[in-house]
């Protein structure tokens, strides 16, 4: 019986081991996502061929949501991204779309007014992605007032605190 205990101590201990390593492993990860760099100037047109970029932009906080149409994850995320500017509307706070590897023939903005946002986006948005090193869908930027990159989201997951930490970090005055 002694025996027993030992071992199911052991396991356990093991257990918990892999279990902190595992989250300090996802922690570091998602720890790269932070950053200060100062985001890239880009300048796209949209559907309606009015050309637009990020300096029109300039000293507004600015959630850039790099997507695509045919992305379900994307759909779920920018409900939550047009909330966040709603609750913060006072702040100045912009989401600007920019859709990139998009199939032919389709129209990102109709996409967004049918489903019943009003955000602009970019269309032919690939060479900015590169740009940005963003290599899949939703993958979105938040920028502050002076134009740094203060984190940067590849979820959907629109439960994640981060989001609207984020974002009030991004709001916040010169």
């Amino acid at each position: 019986m002694r025996i027993y205990r030992q071992k199911a101590f052991l396991m356990r201990t093991v257990l918990f081991i892999f279990i902190v390593l595992g989250n300090l492993v996802s922690f570091l990860s998602e720890a790269n996502n932070e950053t200060t760099d100062i985001a890239p100037n880009w300048q796209l047109k949209t559907q309606t061929g009015k050309s637009i970029s990020l300096a029109d932009y300039q000293g507004k906080p600015v959630i850039l949501h790099f997507w695509a149409t045919w992305c379900p994850y994307c759909k779920k995320l920018q409900p939550k991204l047009v909330e966040l500017t709603q609750k913060y509307k006072k702040t100045e706070i912009e989401i600007v779309a920019i859709s990139f590897n998009e199939d032919e023939g389709v129209n990102p903005q109709d996409s967004i007014v049918k489903r019943g946002y009003q955000f602009v986006t970019a269309v032919n948005g690939d060479k900015v992605a590169q740009q940005y090193g963003v290599k899949g869908t939703p993958t979105t930027f938040f920028i502050n007032r002076d134009g740094k990159v203060i984190f940067k989201s590849t979820s959907s997951n629109v439960e994640d605190p981060r989001l609207e930490l984020a974002v009030k970090e991004i709001v916040k005055a010169k």
